[in-house]
C-alpha cells in the first residue's frame, strides 16, 4: 500500500521522508506529577492532525482544554501548518471543537449506533 501511494502521490512520498512529519506531544500532570491529560498531534502537508486529546474528568470545564488546543495550534503554525483536522464522536467533543472554530466536513451517521462520527477542520490563518 505504501509503495502504491508513494508512486501515485508525491505528498505521501514526501511525508515519509525523515523529518517531514513533526510531532506535537503535550502532557498535563497534577501537583503529584500524575498524568491528568494531554494532546498528541502531527504536522504534515501544511496541516496539523490532532490524534489524541484527553483530560481527566476532574480537570474538564476549567479552561485547560482550551489552553491545550490553543497551544497546539500555535505550535503547529510555527511548524508551518495553516489548517487543522480532527475526528471525534458526537458524545465526545464535537461541540467543544465547534466552539473553537472547527467545522464539520464529514459525518458518519449511526457510528456508533445512535450517534455520529465527525471529521472537523479549521483554518489557522
Amino acid at each position: 500500500m505504501r509503495d502504491y501511494n508513494n508512486q501515485h502521490s508525491v505528498h505521501h512520498r514526501e511525508a515519509r521522508k525523515q523529518g517531514s512529519v513533526q510531532p506535537i506531544n503535550i502532557i498535563v500532570s497534577d501537583g503529584n506529577e500524575q498524568w491528568v491529560g494531554g494532546i498528541t498531534a502531527e504536522v504534515y502537508w501544511d496541516w496539523v492532525e490532532i490524534t489524541w486529546f484527553w483530560l481527566s474528568e476532574d480537570f474538564r470545564g476549567k479552561g485547560l482544554g482550551s489552553s491545550l488546543i490553543r497551544k497546539t495550534e500555535e505550535l503547529a503554525e510555527e511548524m508551518g501548518a495553516t489548517k487543522a483536522i480532527v475526528t471525534t464522536f458526537e458524545f465526545q467533543a464535537r461541540s467543544f471543537y465547534a466552539l473553537k472554530g472547527y467545522e464539520v466536513v464529514g459525518e458518519v451517521k449511526g457510528y456508533p449506533p445512535g450517534s455520529s462520527y465527525y471529521t472537523m477542520v479549521k483554518s489557522l490563518e
